[in-house]
């Protein structure tokens, strides 16, 4: 199924299982980021931060996992290493970059796994294999032995099955990381976004309870910060990958992304900032008087599995997500079960700093949807 890309196993602890983005350094093994380009160099000497802190908290590493290679799609498509295939929607993409990171937690390979997100790519996967994800806030998780090495718009961050899995994660890579709980009405701001009509009514009903109070607010700029997002996350890319082009190593979608992105001018990261800036205060206005905002993952369903392995891609499948990460806002996402069968999620916004209130407030949502697993086939990694 295309999963790991390595196995092995670090650390003892047999009772907490973890499998990590292959864009993460592990020393002794080659960090390829789902690349051919990138077999051949030389292997990591150390760990990354994140996997230092993961296995001084007592967790066993056992594998890297798959993803769209050097985390430049959404698809979760991979020439070079094959296509994880969506567990509980097979029919879908598993979503990228950090596709093998959503489908090992589906198939239950590990309690929990680590994956990166520019743009979505923890939070769309986690969306289209119907398990959690967390973006935390910009920096909170460091990312000393993650590629690309820079990056204004890159977070670390956990996928599990259920939210309670997901807070344990978040322990075992962020040492200040201390959950809290809520014994109060969850104050929540539902935002105002172009959806599928399906997908909007799923999220209201998502959030129809007595334990809500809820109240409304729109992001105005949310497109405009979706679109320097995404010509930040270009501009940076060609920084960090520009000398592969030549190559013939990589896959042809990764090729015409980055000639598209060598013609982007420098002069988008002055411009990305100003929205930024305008961006994030205006979610920082939004948030006043309340705990988080709410809205959907997903915009629409994920793409057929077929038309993704035929080469159609979706960019706009990170609309509500990628404006986040320009933001640096910690965002989650929580599956919601329907009757459509498809990938639903609903996608939660919190203060800067504020990751512990938002996974709390995701446990607390997501209760009636926590039952999908329980524990890791630890025999099976």
């Amino acid at each position: 199924m295309c999963v790991f890309t390595k196995k092995f196993e670090i650390g003892t602890n047999t009772q907490l299982v973890a499998g990590i983005k292959d864009n993460i350094d592990v020393a002794g093994f080659v960090t390829e980021a789902g690349s051919k380009a990138l077999s051949q160099n030389a292997k990591a000497t150390k760990h990354a931060d994140v996997v230092e802190t993961m296995l001084s908290s007592g967790v066993k590493l056992v594998g890297k996992l798959n993803m769209h290679e050097l985390a430049y799609g959404m698809t979760g498509v991979n020439p070079h290493l094959g296509t994880p295939t969506n567990y509980f929607y097979p029919d879908y993409i598993p979503g990228g970059s950090s596709s093998g990171c959503a489908v090992a937690v589906a198939e239950m390979k590990v309690d929990f796994s680590i994956g990166t997100d520019t743009g979505g790519s923890i939070r769309v996967p986690a969306a289209c294999c119907g398990v959690f994800g967390f973006k935390p806030t910009f920096g909170r998780v460091s990312r000393k032995g993650v590629l690309p090495v820079e990056s204004t718009l890159d977070c670390v961050g956990p996928l599990a099955s259920t939210a309670d899995k997901l807070i344990t994660a978040m322990g075992c890579i962020d040492s200040t990381f201390a959950p809290v709980s809520i014994d109060r009405p969850i104050k929540l701001a539902r935002v105002e976004v172009a959806a599928d009509d399906q997908i909007n009514q799923l999220v209201n009903e998502a959030i129809d309870n007595e334990s809500v109070e809820l109240g409304h607010t729109a992001l105005p700029l949310i497109e405009d910060a979706f679109d320097a997002a995404l010509k930040l996350m270009n501009f940076e890319m060609w920084q960090a990958f520009g000398d592969l082009l030549n190559t013939a190593e990589l896959g042809s979608d990764i090729e015409m992304r980055l000639q598209g992105a060598s013609q982007i001018d420098p002069k988008i990261v002055f411009e990305a900032e100003t929205i930024r800036q305008n961006f994030s205060q205006q979610v920082d206005d939004a948030l006043i008087g309340v705990d988080a905002l709410v809205l959907p993952t997903l915009a629409s369903f994920p793409l057929k599995r077929v038309d993704a392995l035929a080469g159609k891609n979706d960019l706009m499948i990170s609309s509500l997500t990628r404006p986040f990460n320009l933001s640096g806002h910690p965002a989650i996402t929580i599956p919601l079960t329907n009757e459509l069968g498809k990938p639903v999620g609903m996608q939660l916004v919190g203060a800067k700093g504020n990751d512990e209130l938002l996974c709390e407030i995701a446990r607390k949502l997501s209760r009636p949807n926590n039952n999908n697993t329980e524990s890791v086939e630890k025999n099976d990694v």
